[in-house]
């Protein structure tokens, strides 16, 4: 399931426990993600899943909910 996948990736680059990760939690404010994680992130997301993420739909993304309705649209 691509929430699970995303998750793990999350853990692996924020260096989190898995129970902190969830849907609803904010990439930046719950997770302590800076501007370059989220580059980090979303490089790792499009390599995991083979697909391409536009810098503006990037900006649009807040939690981590957000990540897999967008990667569960595209593939």
């Amino acid at each position: 399931m691509v929430f699970e996948k995303v998750r793990q990736i999350i853990c692996d680059q924020l260096d989190l426990e898995e129970d902190v990760v969830t849907m609803e939690a904010n990439i930046l404010e719950d997770l302590g993600a800076d501007s370059l994680d989220i580059v980090d992130l979303v490089m790792s997301l499009e390599e995991e899943f083979d697909i391409e993420i536009p810098d503006e739909q990037v900006e649009n993304i807040k939690t981590v909910g957000d990540i897999v309705k967008y990667i569960e649209a595209e593939v």
